[in-house]
Parts: structure tokens; sequence; C-alpha cells
């Protein structure tokens, strides 16, 4: 099936190329917050998070008057990307030391991981590195005090959690009450957290934080040129199909689902036959030197597979998999909940995942395993097999609910792909020289203006806040939400504007009911243009690039005022055309108006209703429409223009029997007014 995104970017190499100190793009801008004393970094997997502690760390051991730097990591296997390193051979002041005893991911000492690591706490030496589980552990043992003049780095953040049952949550709490330890948090993951955010938003705001972007990581290296994100849909069980997916000539991991989900056969260890047998024949045994599979396919190729389900062998195809030095040494892993994050596969390119994901996080951690850059790999790709809702089966809601689910994650991803960008309101002479792609001095290196007819600023504090650190994080929340996935899947019902002006909103609202109203459409519009934006830039074409002009020959996306497109044909007038609302448009005539009238989750209905068959997407239909959205006032007092457009166009009133969605939709809101008109009266009859 097409991908639901496909991102293209620059190869320009810079975020690959090292500065005087051998610091890389994303570890220098670390660098440059070296001084705070609680520091938050959110940056993809393969951008060199952890040789940017190592940076911050010898500049607090050696310049801030800190004693000693803890490296926690959630597994055992992570601990590896911390070992010492020489970083004075690349024109560092200092080298990353790490004696073997203070490893205790590979090492437990005489008298196990947590007395170890109290005997550290008393000894001379400076670095130690621990898993998550043992610097709890031992946090409950010695107490807050202990972590005084002390660099705590927490490798994969999102592990940590606000809830009050997160441990590594409030020991993180607790040390923020210090004076004098110190934090570097570390994290791939662009959300605070999926059920529960990451920090406290009172706590998140003692952070420095260092954010950067997908884009940034991926435009600027040699080799990847795009990255897809795709759906296949089946029906029955997943092993009678997945080898409609493999695809033997890429390096790939497979993610099983587990065994509590419904896609699961409940014995991983058959599926795993299964898998291999879509491969191709199992030559003989595991090799014993490595751990792996060799499979034959029917073309003759011998690959070579890594089952990483079976516990048995596990350790020593783990060691293969980190000893492997060139292409040809492995072609497929095969997963169940290891080989997510922190975990090292450059020449990896697809990530086949079967069922939904139900943490943004993992799908963001399992993305990363495939967006290394190596040489001849120009393509990275992730996969999602999923379930189509069988009319013959009890879970038809539950299916359904998965697939608005995966699609709403993908769409999420997309706006993290994407380039950055920045709005301003468009004043009269206030365009300079009309150049919307101008670089804007507190955006960011890359970061791209665009200037909005009708649009507002932040003009407080709290939604500057918002907008600047938290539009991820909404727009997560936004397309988790049952009622905006309903209606974009049914947009022949739902008009955008009832999307973007009545539902977002609403959920804005929600989430921070200390907003006063003007800042909540500050907030929402925000949210909506940039949505719309960034889906322009990855769906039609690069925004921030030189001219464009529409072809007269095309026709966009289209459909219910969803769909944009941008075109490559030069204009000598430097002018670029976006198609929006079912017309093209100069990106320097956009109105706010204009991008309301844009339904930004349009496009997952049309990849959807392409991709399954009319009598699944009726199937999808009727589940939507079983959970009716009930009609308030603000959706009603919006519809109304279009209903009077309706009766000058048709001398009738929208007719409630319609079989057109939008004109049963415009008819309930018929209703609903004069319900409320007749309300109305008699409350003022009775006073």
């Amino acid at each position: 099936m097409p991908n639901l995104v496909n991102v293209a970017y620059a190869q320009t190499g810079t975020s690959k190329k090292t500065n005087a100190m051998g610091m890389r793009e994303m570890q220098a801008r670390v660098f440059e917050h070296r001084n705070a004393q609680f520091l938050l970094v959110k940056a993809p997997p393969a951008s060199g998070k952890s040789r940017a502690l190592m940076f911050v760390g010898l500049d607090k051991l050696r310049k801030q008057g800190v004693k000693k730097v803890i490296v926690g990591v959630p597994e055992r296997s992570i601990g590896a990307s911390f070992a010492s390193t020489r970083l004075t051979e690349d024109g560092f002041y200092a080298d990353w030391h790490v004696k073997p005893e203070w490893n205790l991911c590979t090492s437990a000492g005489n008298s196990g991981k947590v007395p170890e690591f109290i005997r550290f706490l008393s000894s001379p030496d400076e670095v130690l590195v621990c898993t998550h589980a043992t610097l709890r552990f031992a946090y409950e043992k010695v107490g807050a005090a202990a972590f005084e003049n002390v660099c705590l780095a927490v490798d994969e953040f999102h592990h940590a959690s606000a809830d009050e049952d997160s441990r590594l949550g409030e020991l993180v709490r607790a040390l923020l009450q210090n004076k004098d330890t110190h934090i570097v948090a570390m994290t791939g993951s662009y959300f605070r957290g999926d059920a529960n955010a990451i920090l406290r938003p009172d706590d998140e705001m003692k952070f420095s934080r260092v954010t950067y972007t997908y884009y940034e990581q991926l435009s600027g290296y040699n080799h990847l040129r795009t990255l897809g994100i795709g759906y296949h849909f089946y029906r029955g069980r997943y092993t009678d199909v997945i080898g409609e997916v493999i695809n033997g000539d890429l390096k790939t991991i497979i993610h099983i689902p587990s065994v509590q989900s419904g896609e699961s056969t409940k014995d991983k260890y058959i599926e795993i036959d299964r898998i291999l047998d879509h491969i191709g024949d199992v030559v003989g045994d595991r090799d014993p030197a490595t751990g792996l599979y060799h499979v034959r396919e029917p073309s003759g190729r011998v690959l070579k597979v890594a089952d990483l389900v079976t516990e048995e062998g596990r350790d020593l195809v783990m060691a293969t998999i980190r000893g492997i030095k060139a292409k040809e040494d492995l072609d497929i892993i095969i997963a169940l909940g290891m080989a997510k994050e922190g975990f090292d596969w450059v020449w990896c390119e697809h990530a086949l995942t079967v069922g939904y994901r139900g943490s943004l996080t993992e799908v963001i951690q399992i993305i990363g395993r495939v967006t290394r850059d190596a040489e001849g790999k120009s393509h990275a790709q992730f996969t999602n097999l999923i379930a189509e809702p069988d009319a013959a089966e009890e879970k038809v809601t539950g299916a359904v609910n998965n697939m608005l689910k995966a699609i709403a994650c993908s769409l999420l991803m997309e706006q993290v792909l994407a380039p950055v960008f920045k709005f301003k309101a468009r004043r009269d002479g206030d365009d300079v020289e009309g150049h919307r792609q101008d670089k804007d001095g507190d955006a960011g290196e890359g970061t791209h203006t665009i200037k909005i007819t009708g649009f507002r600023e932040a003009s407080t504090e709290r939604s500057r806040q918002i907008i600047a650190t938290d539009l991820n994080d909404l727009k997560a929340a936004i397309l988790q939400n049952e009622t905006i996935m309903r209606a974009a899947m049914d947009p022949n019902e739902f008009a955008p504007e009832v999307i973007n002006k009545v539902f977002i909103p609403t959920i804005i609202e929600q989430r921070y009911p200390d907003l006063t109203p003007d800042e909540v459409e500050e907030v929402r519009q925000h949210v909506v243009v940039d949505t719309v934006i960034k889906k322009e830039a990855v769906e039609g074409g690069d925004l921030t690039g030189t001219s464009a002009k529409p072809d007269d020959d095309s026709t966009g996306t289209g459909g219910g005022g969803g769909g944009g497109r941008m075109t490559g044909d030069e204009d000598p007038g430097g002018s670029r055309f976006v198609q929006m609302a079912d017309r093209f448009v100069n990106i320097d005539e956009l109105h706010i108006d204009l991008i309301d009238a844009v339904n930004p989750f349009q496009r997952a209905y049309e990849v959807l209703s392409k991709s399954v068959t009319a009598s699944v997407l009726q199937r999808i239909h009727d589940s939507i429409r079983s959970t009716k959205i009930a009609m308030t006032e603000a959706e009603a007092v919006l519809l109304y223009d279009r209903i009077v457009e309706f009766k000058k166009a048709h001398g009738t009133m929208p007719n409630l029997q319609s079989v057109n969605p939008m004109e049963k939709r415009m008819a309930e809101a018929v209703l609903w007014l004069q319900n409320e008109k007749m309300k109305r009266k008699r409350e003022a009859q009775a006073v």
C-alpha cells in the first residue's frame, strides 16, 4: 500500500560533521547549555546523545565543581554507549573514562550492583554507569542527600513518569529539590509521555531545553534521502500474510506482537517458525558460533536471521549483533520487546511492526532503528501490519480503533519529521521584501518564517511557552482524541471549520484550564496552522525552497478542502503555490480563514479509503457513526453559513434523511438551532 507519510531530506552532511572540539551539530548545541543545572535534551536516535553527555559531564567535573557523574540507562545493553572514549583525539580537552568496575551494566563487582553503587559514592572515582533499576534501588538506600555535587544523567528519559507510582519519576522530582545536584535528561521522544507526562509542568519548567529535530538530523545525513511510513492491512492471522511485506533485499527488524495483544497467536515460538517459513528454508540448526539462523530463499540466496524472541541462546545472538562489522553480517532480526531503543544496526532499512503500538514513544524508538545513515542506504521504511475489521468477528470496534490510532500516530510522526516553521501575522508594509523564508534570529537555525493575514501571535508568556515547547505534546493529545479521529475519518460529514474551531479548542481548554479565551485562540491557531503547513511541506514539496507555480493540469489531492499539493514548476516571479481548500494559493497570500477551511487530517482518510475494500471502509464508517458525536452550539453556529448557502443553491433546507452525510449533519444543526430557539423563548416567557 502507499505510504501515509513520505519525507525527503537534503543530504547536506552537516549533522555528521564535527567542529574543532570533535562535536557534531547536536552535541555542540547541547554543550552551549552545559552550565544549566537541569538540562533536558530531546534529540533523535543516532544523533549522538551519549557523547553529548560526555562533553557536558566532563565540563561539570572539570569546571563546575561537580564531583561525580552517574549515568542511568534503561537496560544493560545500552550501557556500552557510555564506555570510555578518547575525546582528546578529536580536539576536546579531556577524555571520558569509566573504570570497568564502575560500569555496573557489565560488572556487578563482588557484592552486587547496589552495594557497588554505594561504594562508588565514597570512592575517589568520577564516573559510574548503571541501569535505571540499580539507580532506583540505590536511591532507596542512600536518599537524595547522597546526590549533592553529583550530576545524574538519565538516558531514555521517557521511562520516567509524572505518575505518583513511578519510582524513577519520584527520584527525579526529589533530586530537583537538591541545591547542588545537576540533572541531564536525554530522550529520543518528542512527547512528555503517553498516558502520563514524563514531568509535571512545574518541574519541566526548571529545565533548560535543547531540541534537535528529526528534520535537522536526517537532512544532515550523507546517504539517507527519504523516510516512509506506511501500513499493510490484513485479515485472519498475521502469520499467514506477513510474507507479503518481508523483502529479503532489505535489512529488516521484525517486531512481533505482545502475547497479550489481539494480533498474537499466543504462541510466540510458533510465530517465529512461521515467519522463518515465509522467508525460506532453514538450513540446519542455528550457527553455534553466532546463534544466527541461515535461511535459503527460493532464489537460492542464504539470509542470516537473528531470533531475539527465544530465550535460549539470546545472549550469544545479542553479542553477535553488537559485533557486526559489515553489511553482509546480518539480514533480518526478529524481536518481541527488544531492539527498540539504544540499539545500533546502521544498515537496517526496514522496521516491520505487527499490531498497533499503544505508545507514541515506542513508535518513535522503533522508527529510530532505521534512521541511521549508512553507505548505500537511501531510503528507510516503517511498515505497520494492522488487522482489518472483520464483520464476522465480534471485535469490530476494537479493530477500527486500532486502525484509527495507528493512522493518527503516523500523522503525528509526519509533524515530527517535517521542517520547523515560525508563523507571524502579516501586516500592511510589514513583510520584509516579501521573503517568507528568512531565517528568524530567535527561532533557531533552519527555522523558516511564514507570515499569515489574520493570524494571532502569542500575546502572553503562557501562550508563548505552550507554543514554544508543547506543540507536539498538544498535537499528540488532539490526534489521540476519539472525537477528532472520528470526525477526521468521516470528512463528508464534519466540516473542517468544526474540527479546527470547535473540537480542537475544546481539547486545548481541557488540557490547559488556566488559559484565557484569547490564549486558547492563539494556541489553537498555531496548532492548526503548524499542522496544515507541515502537511503541505511533507506531502507536496519543500515550502522553504525558491519558486514554483501550479501546473494547469494538476488536480492535487482535492476532496473536501482537505488536500494540499506543492508543484515544482519554476516561476520567474518567485512565487510558490499550495493547493488548499480546492484552489491554488500563493504562500505569500495565506489567510487564517483559508487555513481553517482545511481538514488537516483529510489525507489519512484518502489513503485509508484507497487501501481497503469498500465493504471494510463501510464497516469503519458504521463503527464510527455508532458512537455519534453530539451536536454542540459552537458546531451549529459554524454550520449556519453553510445551511444558508445550501438553501440558496437548492431552494430547500437540508434533509435529515439525506444519504449525503454533510447534508444530514446540517439538517441536525437546523433542528438543534430550532430547538434552542424554542427553549430560549420558553425561558424568556417564564421570567
